[in-house]
């Protein structure tokens, strides 16, 4: 019987290796798997590359004219959070890069809570939303888009994340996973608050 299933295995491995490979990069059930595997990649990245932006390429929010509901469906204004230190993070339940640099983000948030302005915008359904925040543990404020968000805060890739200054300058504009509670981002955060 254990030639069978190895003669078995033997003669459909490549079969099998491409179920997996399927299985793996198309189903939900390799979602966290490619989330861990961005994660490491994401903790390489942000060690090697810059986040800052140049400070003459660095762009200024033309407007804080934005209307966000957060979790629980109360109106919330961007203009709000004008004059504050703002990390500002577009992200999804479903996207394997915004899953990996969660709890980084959550461990940021719990470090510099009532320091700094987190708002992390979903781009998912409210109740979806909820429950994967209440799964994961996470208490870092959500919120969804209401109005259309300012010209400078536009982008197609999810996650992309933004530190904005007091004076409204986009200090960090980052694409893609980022090891979030890295010491490179505390110096950054530490340098912009008074």
């Amino acid at each position: 019987m254990k030639k069978t299933a190895v003669s078995y295995i033997k003669k459909h491995l490549s079969n099998i290796l491409f179920v997996g490979f399927v299985i793996f990069l198309f189903t939900p059930y390799g979602l966290p798997v490619r989330a861990l595997l961005i994660k490491g990649v994401s903790m390489v990245t942000t060690r090697l590359l810059p986040l800052e932006t140049d400070v003459d390429e660095r762009v200024q929010i033309d407007t804080y004219n934005w209307e966000l509901r957060d979790a629980s469906g109360e109106r919330v204004h961007f203009k709000e959070f004008e004059n504050k230190v703002v990390v500002l993070n577009f992200w999804a339940t479903w996207c394997p890069p915004c899953i990996a640099e969660m709890p980084g983000f959550q461990e940021l948030h719990d470090l510099y809570k009532g320091k700094v302005s987190f708002l992390f915008v979903a781009n998912d359904e409210t109740e979806r939303v909820k429950r994967f925040m209440k799964v994961k543990g996470y208490s870092f404020p959500v919120y969804f888009q209401v109005s259309a968000r300012p010209e400078a805060l536009k982008s197609n890739s999810l996650p992309t994340t933004y530190i904005i200054d007091q004076q409204g300058m986009i200090v960090v504009e980052k694409r893609g996973a980022v090891d979030w509670n890295s010491s490179k981002v505390h110096r950054i955060l530490d340098h912009l608050l008074p």
